[in-house]
């Protein structure tokens, strides 16, 4: 199946959830990511404010022992900024939710972990995206290469494989409402 399609079928299913089957699983997956050496360790984490029936993250959000980086979507690249529970949001042109403009800005030198909002991913740690390729091409600048990057999806979207293209990188592991998948070698690691 080519990834349009795919896409459109996941989405779909996605949002057919009920809300207390959606606000269960988004609960699992936070709670699998909270017991995670990989998440207790990182002091800096990018994230993402649930759209359209992601798994959503926001428990997580109000843990001040870490810093918190969420994107603005700036022209077709993503801009990092640091946002704390509290701190005001603004709405972006594909209706997602983001710290307002003059926040303060991730330097990737800080990042430890990025939680990577998926619409599925596979064994292999392959992501399918919705297709803009926003993190397509930040995971592949060098400054970004080398982070710990978890793909967050539902059970259904974990998936033995997906179409690749050359360009899409594999991330480090799955979370799933089931587990975090360690499926790669750590950034860094020999």
């Amino acid at each position: 199946m080519e990834k349009a399609s795919l896409r459109r079928s996941l989405l779909k299913i996605r949002q057919t959830l009920l809300k207390t089957e959606w606000q269960e699983k988004s609960d699992r997956i936070c709670t699998h990511l909270q017991s995670s050496p990989i998440f207790k360790e990182a002091k800096t984490v990018l994230a993402y404010f649930s759209f359209r029936q992601e798994p959503d993250l926001k428990p997580l959000f109000t843990d001040n022992s870490r810093r918190w980086g969420f994107p603005r979507c700036v022209d077709q690249e993503l801009s990092w900024h640091f946002w704390q529970a509290g701190d005001r949001l603004e709405t972006n042109k594909y209706g997602i939710l983001e710290p307002v403009a003059e926040s303060p800005i991730v330097d990737p030198s800080q990042v430890d972990l990025i939680l990577v909002p998926s619409v599925a991913c596979d064994v292999r740690g392959y992501r399918l995206g919705y297709g803009a390729g926003f993190y397509d091409r930040l995971l592949t600048l060098p400054e970004w290469s080398n982070k710990i990057t978890i793909g967050i999806v539902y059970e259904f979207s974990y998936l033995v494989e997906l179409p690749i293209d050359r360009w899409d990188r594999s991330l480090t592991g799955v979370c799933t409402e089931n587990g975090l998948k360690i499926i790669n070698q750590f950034p860094g690691d020999n």
